[in-house]
């Protein structure tokens, strides 16, 4: 117990904090040493306790969770991870937490989904974020600023693919990747490890940051050059082809790795079906989702990149396919779209 992940949950409702203290305190390695109504008493027992990990819900009264994050992200940053309800407002608002500097989130238990599978996806990302290295947030500007000045001559890139998978910190490391590919890109791919709805806010805020067009991806989808597709939670993704078009199958499934999407489900379907055509990227991630199917399209002639560990949240799923021997190149996430650009202008140009 002593060795404990040391958990403060913070949530409005005197249900929630009382049934996620209960379930939690029955997984393994994990220890909910308090939890607090708002901001106001979080910030104390912050200072009191010292907890590892904090859950936190973004609406809450007298002080919302975003405003609250900013702070804790400036004064006293730990890891965080965001629980929301499945509203688009609270999706939208989970997404400017995770670009704030929060590591996870996950969506509130429902009547399609139950408090017992609720507490052990969060407990695994609890595990997931405990002890990742908060490196201080300089913002945007180191990214953005590259956006459009890597040197790219890609006039003809049909019939090529870039497949992109990441899980913990993924949301801001797939941005910084997007942001700063140009607007003539291959088409991509992306599974992104996060709850149904989720992933509609999270198409739609990169698409307002990127040159190239992002969405969350439907059954059927044709992928295209300057567009990019994100898997829909709580759904696998799969690229298929007919003839010279790429297109996407989204469909249910098992549980991979304990994930739906899963990565290993999207690289595997790119080895198969486009082969040397393809680069893979697989970013920050907690456990091994990705690395086998890296590993296929490696075999299959595609290029492949793994971001490194300096630059990871979690250095899991890269590390896992470093192992394994599914890396060309291993790169600071502020370089893999540098890399990438560099690969494509060699291989097809």
């Amino acid at each position: 117990m002593a060795n404990d992940i040391k958990v403060l949950v913070v949530d409005d409702s005197a249900v929630v904090r009382k049934v996620f203290k209960e379930q939690l305190n029955r997984q393994k390695g994990i220890t909910v040493i308090d939890t607090a109504p708002d901001p106001y008493v979080a910030r104390d027992k912050i200072v009191k306790l010292n907890p590892d990990v904090l859950t936190l819900d973004i609406e809450m009264p007298r002080m919302d969770g975003i405003t609250f994050l900013k702070k804790l992200m400036k004064y006293y940053p730990l890891p965080v991870i965001i629980v929301s309800s499945l509203t688009k407002k609270g999706s939208k608002l989970a997404m400017e937490a995770l670009s704030i500097g929060a590591l996870e989130v996950i969506s509130k238990p429902n009547s399609a989904y139950s408090v017992g599978d609720m507490s052990v996806q969060l407990a695994e990302k609890i595990r997931a974020v405990h002890g990742a290295e908060l490196k201080k947030r300089g913002g945007d500007n180191q990214s953005r600023a590259s956006m459009g000045q890597t040197p790219l001559a890609l006039a003809e890139t049909t019939n090529k693919i870039i497949a992109i998978g990441a899980s913990t910190g993924g949301t801001e490391a797939i941005k910084k990747v997007l942001t700063s590919m140009p607007q003539n890109s291959p088409g991509m791919v992306v599974v992104q490890h996060m709850p149904a709805q989720f992933t509609t806010s999270f198409a739609e805020r990169l698409n307002e940051l990127c040159q190239v067009n992002v969405k969350e991806a439907r059954n059927g989808d044709t992928v295209t050059n300057g567009e990019v597709l994100i898997a829909p939670g709580n759904y696998h993704m799969l690229l298929k082809r007919s003839g010279a078009r790429y297109y996407v199958e989204v469909k249910t499934g098992p549980l991979v790795h304990y994930q739906r999407p899963a990565v290993d489900i999207l690289f595997r379907s790119v080895a198969r079906y486009a082969g040397a055509n393809a680069l893979g990227i697989l970013l920050t991630g907690m456990g091994k989702d990705g690395a086998e199917g890296l590993l296929e399209m490696k075999k299959a002639g595609a290029v492949t990149i793994a971001q490194d560990e300096a630059s990871s949240v979690v250095y899991g799923m890269p590390k896992e396919a470093k192992q394994i021997g599914a890396v060309d190149y291993v790169e600071d996430i502020l370089k893999i779209a540098d890399r990438t650009c560099s690969v494509l202008q060699k291989l097809f140009a």
